[in-house]
């Protein structure tokens, strides 16, 4: 028994050994790379710009408000002093959600970059994924996800590769 369970683990071990193919890519060099992410990039820029100016001009418009409290509360009952704030909190509020709806983790820009870059991350996945396929790689890494590749040659970027496939010209 000593003798069979000896022999498995160096059969297992020798099994453990034989070489496993990996290559590695860069995403966001392959992004700088295709033309529609740049154009999609643009669009979002543009989108945030926007809402940003609304952002500050609604922030311009609180300002606006509290200083004019500041200037008339002399002359206003308790009542209207706190009239008066509770609609400059309710203005902070709304710049708060507003903020929140367009930036926020589930807000309309995380929403936006999502529906215009999915389908261009897909195509990259589902070609990446033929490519390891059909030349026999085991792992293909992106080195732009993950601070875990310190040091790849460029004999073993297949960036290059997977964007011509996807009929992308390469510039360097």
């Amino acid at each position: 028994m000593r003798k069979f369970l000896g022999l498995l683990f160096i059969v297992l071990s020798f099994n453990c050994l034989s070489a496993q193919r990996f290559v590695y890519i860069d995403m966001e060099y392959m992004f700088s790379q295709i033309p529609e992410v740049q154009r999609a990039q643009e669009e979002l820029d543009a989108k945030a710009m926007e809402w940003r100016t609304t952002i500050q001009n609604m922030m311009f418009s609180v300002d606006s408000a509290y200083k004019a409290f500041q200037a008339e509360q002399v002359l206003m009952t308790e009542r209207m002093k706190a009239e008066k704030i509770r609609e400059i909190e309710d203005m902070e509020r709304s710049i708060k959600g507003y903020q929140q709806e367009k930036f926020g983790p589930e807000g309309a820009l995380f929403a936006e970059k999502d529906a215009l870059l999915r389908p261009i991350q897909d195509k990259i996945y589902d070609e990446i994924q033929r490519y390891a396929e059909e030349k026999g790689y085991d792992f293909i890494l992106d080195r732009s996800a993950t601070t875990m590749v310190l040091f790849g040659s460029d004999r073993y970027n297949k960036s290059d590769d997977i964007l011509k496939r996807l009929g992308y010209t390469v510039s360097k």
